[in-house]
């Protein structure tokens, strides 16, 4: 089968021989490497490849998110004057301070401590982080699946997967990759439809009428007629799903620990509750909690014949003109920009690069048609909910990290899924939006090095942020303060941990306690 290359010369052998560990909550499981498909692969220490902008996209990106409405953290006061004392070894996390020094109080009136966590590498400083392989992996006929790599030589590790959100792709965990890829073997992958996984070819045939779009052959997929190849595609939940077994079955060689963001998060939860000896367990990074407007074939047949198009090629003309009008809107530079800045709560974060990806991939001809196929696909089989539910009859360990300020997936949502799920750990990141993995990638590295070696340890390593006298006493939260330097200047971010008899209702009676008593103290 052919690969395709941009340019990129072949770097990496698979070894096909595989071992997997017996864990004592999983069976043995033991996956072929499948010898039809070929992997292209290339290191690169600074993402290649990236789209030049235009002057006047670099002064919109800087005025948007360096200007009046930026928020930058405020660095620490007296913070080289104390003397830290290990909070946990296993973490590198340390406390700051003494009982008097911490002043800070959380939102429900408690006392909140101050943990100082590593940074990220500081390549500034001759400190490097792990090596990205930018790579392509053929599962599907015209199809090359985008994926970056790191820390292949910590052969003893275990690997983790990163499913990115919509709109963007693997370039989403470039902190992870370079961070985490120092102790594990990371990947991150492109859903097909998106990202870097988009076909190389046009799955329609092309249009005979004329004059219907102006620039009509720089747009795939709206033909009057579906290529053998793409019969049947549709940029589904379904779809995803399958592409991610493939992929760890196939790529990886063994179970992992999956993270997902947002639609990345109901992927990974969706993926589990499918294929529970695959995984290691899950982490949701602010998950949406539903895709997908029209009924599934299979779960609702006769609901779903009602619908006579369902993403499928090629695009039925209403869909045509309707995607049209839409995407130009959307691919718009402004547009994207204006919906960074909604979901990235500290407008200080740079985000060219996040920018210049996404602008880059709203040009490539087959994105318009893979975006009306991916908003007019049918739902998966299973809902978030009961994909939750699977994962949680399958014993299969769950975590939750989500950004406070998120406009899209607020809080409320998480903490439903922590109701529904109670023993998974659940931390809510403040000041961080629907990206908490890219805005502040220090606290959820640090948060998921600790889950993940409280789970490989079975126990015998803590929960990160609580100690073994927290363990056995939480009854429903607390609060840290999370301190890292970023950029040489310290930073601050506050971590509520919901405990295991959390409950929503004690959660509000203690915010408007919490509120009404700062009233009281403030009347006369």
């Amino acid at each position: 089968m052919e690969v395709i290359s941009y340019n990129s010369p072949r770097c990496c052998n698979l070894n096909r021989r595989l071992v997997v560990k017996k864990s004592s909550s999983r069976q043995q499981v033991k996956i072929p490497l499948c010898r039809k498909h070929r992997i292209l692969c290339t290191r690169v220490q600074f993402r290649s490849g990236s789209l030049v902008l235009p002057n006047k996209h670099h002064l919109f990106l800087k005025n948007v998110y360096h200007g009046k409405g930026s928020r930058p953290f405020k660095a620490l006061e007296g913070f080289n004057n104390v003397d830290p004392k290990v909070l946990s070894g296993n973490y590198n996390g340390y406390v700051v301070g003494s009982e008097d020094e911490m002043g800070r109080m959380s939102e429900t009136g408690q006392s909140v401590t101050k943990v100082l966590i590593p940074g990220l590498p500081d390549e500034s400083n001759g400190e490097c982080g792990a090596r990205i392989s930018s790579c392509f992996w053929q599962w599907k006929p015209k199809f090359n699946v985008h994926y970056e790599k790191s820390g292949a030589e910590n052969v003893n590790s275990p690997p983790l997967l990163f499913l990115p959100g919509f709109g963007v792709g693997s370039f989403h965990y470039e902190n992870q990759l370079k961070d985490l890829g120092r102790e594990y073997r990371v990947w991150a992958i492109d859903f097909l439809g998106q990202g870097m996984s988009l076909p190389f070819e046009d799955p329609t045939s092309p249009s005979r009428e004329e004059g219907i779009t102006e620039g009509k052959d720089f747009l795939w997929g709206f033909g009057d007629k579906t290529e053998p190849w793409a019969n049947g595609l549709v940029y589904s939940m379904d779809l995803w799903r399958d592409q991610v077994r493939h992929f760890v079955e196939e790529v990886i060689g063994e179970p992992v620990y999956i993270v997902g963001n947002s639609l990345g998060g109901f992927v990974a939860l969706y993926f589990a509750a499918c294929n529970p000896q695959l995984v290691k367990g899950v982490t949701l990074l602010n998950a949406t909690p539903f895709w997908g407007f029209f009924p599934n074939p299979i779960k609702s047949p006769r609901l779903a014949r009602i619908f006579s198009w369902s993403g499928t090629f090629p695009l039925p003309e209403n869909v045509r003109k309707l995607t049209e009008f839409v995407w130009q809107k959307i691919s718009d530079p402004e547009s994207i920009a204006d919906v960074l800045r909604q979901v990235y709560a500290d407008h200080s974060v740079n985000v060219d690069k996040v920018f210049s990806h996404i602008l880059e991939t709203t040009q490539h001809p087959a994105a318009a048609a893979s975006f009306a196929s991916i908003m007019f696909a049918p739902q998966g089989e299973l809902s978030f909910r009961e994909a939750l539910s699977r994962c949680h009859m399958n014993n299969v360990p769950i975590c939750l990290m989500y950004g406070k300020e998120d406009p899209w997936v607020k809080p409320v949502w998480g903490r439903q899924v922590k109701k529904q799920v109670p023993e998974a750990p659940y931390y809510e990141i403040s000041p961080a939006g629907h990206c908490p993995h890219d805005e502040v990638p220090e606290v959820v590295n640090y948060l998921l090095r600790g889950w993940i070696k409280n789970l490989e340890s079975e126990g015998a390593v803590g929960l990160p942020l609580l100690d073994d006298m927290e363990m056995e006493s939480i009854q429903n939260n607390i609060t840290r303060d999370l301190e890292f330097v970023k950029e040489g200047s310290k930073k601050s971010v506050m971590v509520r941990f919901l405990g295991s008899k959390f409950s929503l209702w004690n959660l509000i009676k203690s915010s408007l306690k919490s509120r009404f008593g700062k009233l009281e103290t403030k009347s006369p």
